[in-house]
């Protein structure tokens, strides 16, 4: 009776101890009941107990909601997540993000490589004889600004052959460099091997060359004026012809002659011929001014080489400073190949990205320059995954890269010197300066 009743009221019933009867419940009196299979019968007192509960069983059934107490309200643990430390070793290594990046990547193609190089020449060309055609003071401006733009178009291609990222034909790599960079004044072999020291020191405060910190104590022992004109806009923008010849403070030695720290006797050689063609370059430029006179001279090629000096440094800077959380250097043990590279900074230039061939493109050009820069969106779209929180996300920018410039700024404002101790190091503001930016 048991497991009838219980299978009645939906629950499993509890295996039974005598047999299971093969058919179900018969009655052949009005009053008794009896199973199959046995001869004991119910009475009609226990009939009737047994309807009472079933009743009972189908009320209990359909107030089971009522009879359910809720649980207990736990409050939720909310679990401290530690802050992300960007100066912390990577859990990824450099062959990890080169597994990450497909193989066609890294195949160099002269042959495209050489139809950007037309096809910037081509525009500084058509640029120049239009601007002097047309000879108006309205198309002035526009046409230092476009023709500026396209002689750092020239450096960044000059800059793909000096990391051999041009072409596997280092003659080809050569003579192509050695073109457009002494065409604006750049010399190749001398900044090329500068740059390499670069490559191959980012992120370090002492042996890095580009944009490299100051310590407190080199800080502190500039004078106010070279303190101002380091830290206070334009001035920044226009330093790549200085950093050339007396590279930046607390160096020695100058991209033009052979003896200067910077190279190693066996690269006498090739100083001397960047030096060389950097020399005819200037003769070209005399020349011309005696032949057209200084004033087109200044106006055609003058003007757009400052504003091409200034969208080198404004670059090159933006790459490894302004971003809105600070980034470490590193000293010592602390610095690795790969930790230094992870400290740049990716760019939106909006229409410029294709202009410039993608510089701003930089975390994988600075781990791995052999790429070329027609593949550098690919191969870092590629490797994000790997690099997880350790890539800084470029913020989108409109057609024209304006909301760079505020951040320039207020990198000037903040990023001011380092500790002169500790292997991972952080950029700290000079309240003087900062203040002084503030009034300006």
């Amino acid at each position: 009776m048991a497991t009838w009743v219980l299978s009645e009221c939906g629950l499993k019933p509890l295996a039974p101890v005598f047999p299971k009867p093969k058919t179900g419940i018969v009655s052949s009196h009005h009053s008794k009941v009896r199973f199959l299979g046995t001869n004991k019968g119910l009475g009609v007192s226990d009939l009737k107990f047994q309807s009472k509960s079933i009743q009972s069983c189908s009320f209990e059934k359909s107030k089971w909601s009522l009879n359910v107490s809720a649980p207990l309200r736990v409050d939720s643990i909310e679990q401290e997540v530690p802050e992300f430390d960007p100066g912390s070793p990577p859990p990824f290594s450099l062959a990890d993000i080169r597994a990450a990046i497909p193989k066609h990547c890294w195949v160099k193609d002269s042959w495209k490589s050489m139809s950007y190089v037309l096809r910037d020449i081509v525009i500084v060309f058509g640029l120049a004889a239009a601007a002097a055609y047309l000879n108006n003071w309205m198309v002035w401006p526009l046409y230092w600004a476009a023709q500026g733009t396209m002689f750092w178009a020239l450096f960044v291609l000059g800059h793909d052959c000096g990391h051999g990222s041009f072409s596997n034909d280092l003659n080809l790599n050569s003579v192509v460099g050695h073109i457009l960079h002494s065409s604006i004044l750049v010399p190749y072999n001398g900044w090329r091997i500068s740059h390499r020291t670069h490559h191959q020191n980012h992120g370090h405060v002492e042996n890095d060359e580009s944009w490299q910190p100051l310590t407190e104590k080199l800080f502190k022992s500039l004078d106010s004026m070279t303190r101002s004109l380091r830290f206070t806009a334009p001035f920044p923008l226009l330093a790549y012809p200085v950093y050339l010849w007396s590279r930046s403070p607390g160096k020695t030695g100058t991209h033009f002659h052979p003896s200067s720290d910077l190279f190693v006797p066996s690269e006498k050689k090739d100083i001397l011929t960047s030096t060389a063609c950097w020399t005819a370059m200037v003769a070209l430029l005399v020349g011309l001014g005696f032949v057209m006179g200084p004033i087109p001279v200044l106006m055609l090629y003058g003007v757009p080489y400052v504003i091409f000096v200034m969208w080198l440094d404004f670059v090159t800077y933006l790459h490894h400073h302004g971003h809105e959380d600070k980034l470490p250097w590193y000293r010592g043990k602390e610095w690795s190949y790969l930790r230094g590279g992870l400290t740049t900074i990716d760019r939106d230039y909006g229409w410029i990205n294709n202009i410039h061939h993608d510089i701003g493109t930089h975390v994988v050009h600075h781990l791995f320059p052999q790429i070329p820069h027609y593949h550098l969106v690919e191969a870092t779209e590629a490797a994000r995954p790997v690099f997880g929180k350790y890539y800084k996300e470029p913020k989108k920018s409109a057609p024209l890269p304006f909301h760079l410039v505020g951040e320039f700024i207020r990198s000037l404002k903040r990023d001011h010197f380092v500790s002169d101790t500790g292997d991972v190091v952080y950029y700290q503001t000079d309240p003087e300066l900062s203040d002084s930016s503030k009034s300006e």
